[in-house]
C-alpha cells in the first residue's frame, strides 16, 4: 500500500556497479518517474499531481529553480522533480504514534534516506529536556516555547534564523521581517553554502549578484560553456533549452572533471525522436581537474586580448573598468602552468578558442562545481572578465548564468534573507514598517556553527531545510547544535536535523506547495523566483496532508504575534489572513516588484529588472563593469593523496535522497562510493571494489574519516575523485571555505584513500 512506510532501513554500504552511461533521460526516466510517484501517491494522484507541476495555474516544482518556457509542455517536469513532488504529495504519514513508538536515540541510528521515505509530518512535536521521545504540543504551547527562549536570550543576537530555498517569497519576506524587527540580521540561508560565491563575484564585476540571461537568451546564442555543473542530475530541465539551443545553431563546450550523460545525449521524453535517437549535445569536452577553472579562462582571456580584432574595444571603453591592468595580468598568464592547473592539453584549448573566437554571442553557466573552492569568487571573477573581453554581457544570446540549486534560493535573497543586508533596504523597512532594523551584519552559515560551537548562539529555528546534514564539518556542526537551547525546525518531512537537537526541540508541520492553502479571506497563493529572475505564482491543489498543518506565512505570523506582543508595529493578524496584503508591502520595499499583485496574476508572471542585461548599466562602485586580475589559484595535491568534490547521485536532491540508485553513473544500491581514476587508484593500490577510509587533511592537523566506502574505478580526471554527499560532509573543514564569500569549499577537499579493515 502506498500509505505504508517502508519497513527497515536498506544496507548503503555494498553497491553494485556497472559501466556509467552515456545518455541520459530517455524510457528509462520515465518508467523510473511513474515507478517511484505510484508508490508514494497512487495512480490517480499521481497523474492529477503532476500534470499541475509547473503549469501557469499550478504549483511550482519544489525540486530545482530552471525556468519554465512561454509555451508549456502538459507534462513539464523532470524525473527528479518528480520525485520531489512525489516525497511531498506523499500518502505515507509520521504520525504521534510513530514517534511514541521510536526513540529519538533510535531515530538517530537511521539514515538520511530513510527517515525521509516515513512520509509527511502531521503534527507538532515537542522534545522536552531530558526527554528521549518528541510528543505532541499544540501550536499555542510551541508558539509559547518559543518566545521563552527568546526572553530568556541576553540579546536577540543569540537566535539564529536559517532558511532553505524551499520558502515562498512570502513567507521568507516575513521572516526576515520578523527576524529585524526582534533585533537580529543573523539570517544564514542555504545561499551562503552553494551560490555565495556567485553573488559575491558578480555584485563587485557587473553590480548585480544574479544571473544576467533569460531562458530565450539560451536560444538565441551561439555558444554556451557549461561549467562545473551537471544539469542531467541537478537541472534535467536544462537539457531541454540545451536541446534547443543546439536546435537554433549554438555550439556547447562543458568543462567538468566527470564525463556526464546528460551533456553527452540526451533522450527528451517528451519527443518520438528523444524517445529513441536523442541528441548529443556536447561539441567538445573539457575534462578539467578540479578548481583549474580560473587559470583556464585566463588563459582565454590572454589569448583573445592577444588575437588582433578580437576584443569589443568599444564595448570595453564605453562600459568597462580596470582593462589596462586586467590585459597586463592576462598577458603573462603561462601554458605549462595552465596545463599543470587545468589537465588540458594545448589542443584543447585551442579548439575551445575556435569556437569562442566564432561566437557573436556566448553565455557560461556554472553551479557548485565552481562556487565550492577556496578560490571561488576570483575563477566567477575571471569568467566575468572572459565574457567582458567580447561584449557578452547586456547583448541577447549572452552572459553569465549562475544555475541556482532550490526553487526559491534566489527569491529568499531578493525577500532579504541575507546576513549582511544593504542600507538601502534596511532603510526602505524602516520607511515602511516604522521601526529601526539593527544595521549590524549577522552570522552566515558558517559563523553560525561557530556561534553555536562557542555558547555565542543559542536559539535555532530553522524554516525548512535540512540544515545539519547540508553543513559542513559533520562533527563540529553536530555538537554545536546540541549546543543550543532550543532548536525548532519547519518542515513537511523527517530528516537528520530532526535527531540532532538541542535542550529542547520543536517540530513544526507545514504545507507544502502541492497543497491548498486556506486562510481567513480565502484561498492563497504564493510567489516564487526562478534562477533566471522571473516571479511567479504558485497555486496548491491537493488536501493538506492534516489538518494540523500550518502555511509558512501562517507560522512566522503567529510567531510574531506572541514574541513581539502588541508592542510590534507590522500587522502580521492581517498578513497571515490575506497574502495580498504581503505583497503590497513587498512592492514598496523591493525594487523591482512594483504592483505586485496586479503582475503576477499575468500567466507566466514577470521578469525582474536587471540593469546590465536591459540598459547595459552597471551599478557597481565605479559605475562601469569591472574587470578584475587576482593572482592564478589552483589547488595543489601531496603525491599519494586525491583531490576530493562532494557531490549528489541521480536519486537525490540536495540533502533529500530518493533513492539508492545513481542510474547514468552505473551505481546501484548503495551511496558509499569513491570514484577514482583507474590509473590513479593503480599508483595508489586499489582495486576496483576494494574498500577505504576516505580521510581529508587540513592545516589544522586535525584527521576527518568517512569510513567504508567502495572504490570504483571512474573516469575522472586525473588526480580527482568523488564521492556523495552529506556522507562526505565530515571530511570538510568549518573553516575550509571560499575567499570573501565563506562557502564550504566542498569542491576540493584534499584525502588519502586509507585501506579499510572492510575490504
Amino acid at each position: 500500500m502506498a500509505s505504508k512506510p517502508p519497513k527497515g532501513d536498506p544496507v548503503q554500504d555494498a553497491p553494485q556497479v556497472a559501466e556509467p552511461k552515456h545518455a541520459a533521460a530517455g524510457l528509462p526516466a520515465i518508467g523510473h518517474t511513474l515507478r517511484i510517484a505510484q508508490q508514494q501517491m497512487g495512480v490517480k494522484r499521481t497523474m492529477l499531481t503532476l500534470l499541475s507541476v509547473n503549469q501557469k495555474d499550478g504549483f511550482d516544482c519544489p525540486g530545482c529553480a530552471w525556468p519554465e518556457p512561454d509555451h508549456r509542455h502538459k507534462a513539464e517536469f523532470c524525473e527528479n522533480g518528480a520525485k520531489a513532488v512525489a516525497e511531498e504529495a506523499t500518502l505515507r504519514r509520521v504520525t504521534p504514534e510513530f514517534f511514541a513508538a521510536r526513540s529519538v536515540a533510535d531515530l538517530a541510528t537511521r539514515s538520511g534516506y530513510w527517515l525521509g521515505q516515513q512520509g509527511r509530518l502531521t503534527h507538532p512535536m515537542y522534545l522536552p529536556e531530558g526527554g528521549e521521545h518528541y510528543e505532541p504540543v499544540s501550536w499555542e504551547r510551541a508558539f509559547d516555547i518559543v518566545a521563552e527562549e527568546i526572553a530568556g536570550l541576553g540579546s536577540p543576537d543569540e537566535a539564529l534564523f536559517y532558511t532553505s530555498g524551499r520558502t515562498s517569497n512570502e513567507a521568507a519576506f516575513l521572516y526576515q521581517l520578523f527576524a529585524r524587527e526582534l533585533g537580529t540580521n543573523n539570517l544564514p540561508d542555504c545561499s551562503n553554502m552553494c551560490h555565495e560565491s556567485s553573488g559575491s563575484a558578480l555584485s563587485e564585476t557587473i553590480g548585480v549578484g544574479k544571473g544576467s540571461v533569460l531562458l530565450e537568451d539560451m536560444y538565441k546564442a551561439d555558444l554556451i560553456i557549461v561549467a562545473g555543473q551537471n544539469p542531467g542530475t541537478n537541472h534535467p530541465r536544462m537539457l531541454s533549452a540545451l536541446e534547443k539551443a543546439k536546435a537554433g545553431g549554438a555550439r556547447i563546450i562543458s568543462v567538468n572533471p566527470l564525463p556526464e550523460a546528460g551533456l553527452e545525449r540526451f533522450k527528451n521524453p517528451q519527443t518520438p525522436k528523444g524517445l529513441t535517437t536523442g541528441a548529443a549535445l556536447n561539441d567538445l569536452f573539457l575534462q578539467i581537474r578540479i578548481g583549474g577553472d580560473q587559470a583556464l579562462f585566463r588563459l582565454l582571456g590572454k589569448l583573445i586580448v592577444e588575437t588582433e580584432g578580437a576584443v569589443d574595444e568599444a564595448f570595453v571603453r564605453e562600459h568597462t573598468h580596470g582593462y589596462e591592468e586586467f590585459a597586463k595580468t592576462a598577458r603573462a598568464a603561462d601554458w605549462d602552468e595552465t596545463l599543470a592547473a587545468t589537465g588540458l592539453t594545448r589542443a584543447d584549448i585551442e579548439q575551445a578558442l575556435g569556437m569562442i573566437l566564432a561566437s557573436e554571442r556566448t553565455i557560461v553557466c556554472w553551479a557548485m562545481g565552481l562556487t565550492q573552492h577556496k578560490h571561488s569568487v576570483a575563477t566567477i571573477r575571471e569568467i566575468v572578465n572572459f565574457l567582458l573581453l567580447r561584449g557578452n554581457i547586456g547583448r541577447p544570446g549572452a552572459g553569465v548564468c549562475p544555475v541556482r540549486g532550490h526553487s526559491n534560493v534566489q527569491g529568499d535573497r531578493t525577500m532579504g534573507i541575507f546576513e549582511r543586508p544593504a542600507p538601502a533596504f534596511l532603510d526602505a523597512l524602516e520607511k515602511e514598517f516604522g521601526f529601526a532594523p539593527p544595521r549590524e551584519h549577522g552570522y552566515d552559515v558558517v559563523r553560525a556553527i561557530r556561534a553555536l560551537r562557542d555558547g555565542d548562539a543559542k536559539l535555532f529555528f530553522a524554516m525548512g531545510g535540512n540544515f545539519v546534514s547540508a553543513s559542513p564539518d559533520t562533527a563540529v556542526t553536530e555538537a554545536a547544535m546540541r549546543r543550543a537551547r532550543l532548536t525548532v525546525h519547519v518542515s513537511t518531512k523527517l530528516n537528520r536535523s530532526h535527531v540532532v537537537t538541542g535542550a529542547r526541540a520543536l517540530i513544526l508541520p507545514t504545507l507544502g506547495r502541492t497543497e491548498r492553502d486556506l486562510q481567513g479571506s480565502g484561498e492563497q497563493f504564493v510567489t516564487v523566483e526562478d534562477s533566471m529572475g522571473m516571479v511567479h505564482a504558485s497555486r496548491g491543489r491537493l488536501e493538506p496532508a492534516s489538518t494540523h498543518l500550518l502555511s509558512e506565512p501562517a507560522i512566522v505570523c503567529r510567531l510574531a504575534r506572541r514574541v513581539l506582543g502588541e508592542d510590534s508595529v507590522v500587522p502580521w493578524e492581517e498578513f497571515e489572513k490575506d497574502y495580498a496584503t504581503i505583497r503590497d508591502r513587498i512592492a514598496r520595499v523591493v525594487p523591482g516588484f512594483e504592483d505586485f499583485n496586479a503582475r503576477v496574476e499575468r500567466p507566466g508572471g514577470f521578469a525582474l529588472p536587471h540593469a546590465p542585461r536591459d540598459e547595459r548599466r552597471f551599478p557597481t562602485a565605479t559605475g562601469k563593469a569591472n574587470f578584475t586580475a587576482a593572482p592564478i589559484e589552483y589547488p595543489k595535491v601531496p603525491e599519494g593523496r586525491v583531490l576530493l568534490q562532494t557531490l549528489r547521485s541521480h536519486d537525490q536532491y540536495n540533502t533529500t535522497i530518493y533513492g539508492l540508485d545513481d542510474r547514468y553513473r552505473g551505481i546501484k544500491n548503495g551511496r558509499r562510493v569513491v570514484l577514482v581514476n583507474p590509473e590513479d587508484a593503480g599508483q595508489l593500490g586499489l582495486t576496483d571494489g576494494s574498500y577505504v577510509n576516505l580521510v581529508s587533511e587540513w592545516q589544522d592537523g586535525v584527521e576527518r574519516r568517512a569510513a567504508g566506502f567502495r572504490v570504483v574505478h571512474y573516469p575522472t580526471a586525473r588526480g580527482c575523485a568523488a564521492a556523495y554527499y552529506p556522507e562526505t560532509n565530515v571530511l570538510v573543514p568549518l573553516d575550509a571555505t571560499a575567499d570573501t564569500s565563506n562557502t564550504p569549499a566542498s569542491k576540493s577537499v584534499v584525502v588519502r584513500l586509507e585501506q579499510s579493515a572492510t575490504d
